[in-house]
């Protein structure tokens, strides 16, 4: 009977957590959903920044000018909802955890989510100006770049996600390192295979071109680096220090 009590609550305090992301989520949309097109315009600078003069991107689809702002908005919502967002998730599961995680499992939140507001920013910032400056010089003779907004739009989030992701290597490596499956000097040991795979994955996360493929490889092996670094301050607790804990 307290078995089903105890999963009861839990259910409860589960939709509770549900409740409150969806709700948060959804009135930072209906603050920002007046700026839609000031977003859109905003995300399209990078490539407009660097089409011919007198051209401009268009919509082949007759709701995409309404669907591809209202889609960007939502986006931006759960990203500037991120912190809170993990925050619940730390509270339903905070219980759970011993008090030594409970002091580890705070700092990994906040830097999570700087780091995956990180890799936006050098995306935004850094990646596609150079992508872009790429492809529109790549262009042959006589062809006219008038890219679809939702085409650009779907372009756009895939590499931001990609690198936001990415941006958390450190992150994953703190986690590998505090449960004890690896250790500091065997992500040593590991690192010409590593730098390999980073290659590989920034080939398959962005588009089939060298400028953003390399930009997403070389910071996923320095994030790498940062986090063998950094792993050396978290190791895996011993038993007896569990149980004092």
């Amino acid at each position: 009977m307290q078995s089903e009590t105890g999963l009861l609550d839990h259910l409860a305090e589960l939709r509770s957590t549900l409740l409150r992301s969806v709700t948060a989520v959804l009135l930072i949309f209906l603050s920002l959903i007046y700026f839609a097109r000031d977003l859109y315009r905003w995300l399209a600078d990078p490539l407009m920044a660097h089409l011919p003069e007198g051209t401009s991107m268009i919509a082949t689809d007759v709701g995409a000018p309404f669907f591809a702002p209202f889609k960007l908005t939502l986006v931006v919502a759960v990203l500037i909802a991120i912190p809170f967002l993990l925050h619940q998730i730390w509270r339903f599961i905070a219980p759970g955890l011993y008090q030594h995680e409970k002091r580890l499992v705070a700092p990994l939140l906040i830097s999570s989510s700087l780091l995956f507001y990180g890799g936006i920013a050098f995306a935004y910032y850094v990646v596609l100006p150079l992508a872009f400056a790429f492809f529109t010089s790549m262009a042959p003779e006589g062809i006219t770049i008038a890219t679809d907004i939702s085409s650009y739009l779907d372009f756009v989030l895939k590499i931001f996600f990609a690198f936001g992701i990415a941006f958390e290597i450190p992150v994953a490596i703190l986690l590998l390192t505090w449960s004890g499956v690896v250790t500091a000097e065997q992500l040593r040991k590991k690192r010409p295979y590593i730098i390999v795979a980073v290659f590989i994955v920034g080939m398959l996360l962005t588009p089939p071109d060298v400028i953003s493929q390399t930009l997403l490889a070389i910071p996923m092996w320095l994030l790498y680096e940062l986090g063998i670094v950094l792993s050396r301050f978290y190791t895996k607790k011993q038993p007896e220090e569990d149980s004092q804990a």
